[in-house]
């Protein structure tokens, strides 16, 4: 599983012109699945990204989480986080296959609300238009094989 997070002030995803998920100050995730992930891979990685502390406090050092500052997530499916470039076109054969990656991917945006974020979701598989106010800029990119 590999995950950008992007910390923003606010952020929204159209599909076919029309908002279907929208938040204020808290994270856009860019989700992307692997053939190895499971359940429990996408557990450790809502944990991990729920308790990464990259909002400023009172003397501007990263040393908040999302709970902290009682932020929000807008999650979107990202297959081609999985993209070989082993030439000038994509493969993305190490992307999940969809049906699969469907169920891990809803699964993971319901282990972020059981630790009590507000999570809202682009349209999984669609050709979405993402929207966002980068704060900071702050991107972390975060990989399951790293935690």
């Amino acid at each position: 599983m590999r995950v950008i997070v992007q910390r923003c002030i606010k952020a929204s995803v159209k599909v076919n012109q029309n908002i279907v998920g929208e938040i204020d100050k808290g994270y856009v995730l860019l989700v992307g699945l692997t053939h190895d992930d499971n359940e429990e891979i996408i557990n450790k990685m809502a944990k991990k990204i729920v308790n990464l502390r990259i909002f400023e406090d009172e003397n501007e050092k990263m040393n908040l989480s999302i709970n902290d500052i009682n932020g929000s997530i807008l999650s979107v499916s990202q297959f081609t986080l999985y993209a070989k470039l082993e030439g000038r076109r994509p493969s993305f054969t190490d992307a999940m296959k969809y049906s699969e990656a469907l169920v891990l991917y809803n699964k993971f945006n319901d282990d972020l609300r059981n630790l009590g974020i507000n999570v809202k979701t682009g349209e999984f598989g669609a050709d979405m238009k993402v929207s966002l106010v980068n704060d900071g800029p702050v991107t972390i990119i975060i990989d399951s094989e790293d935690i």
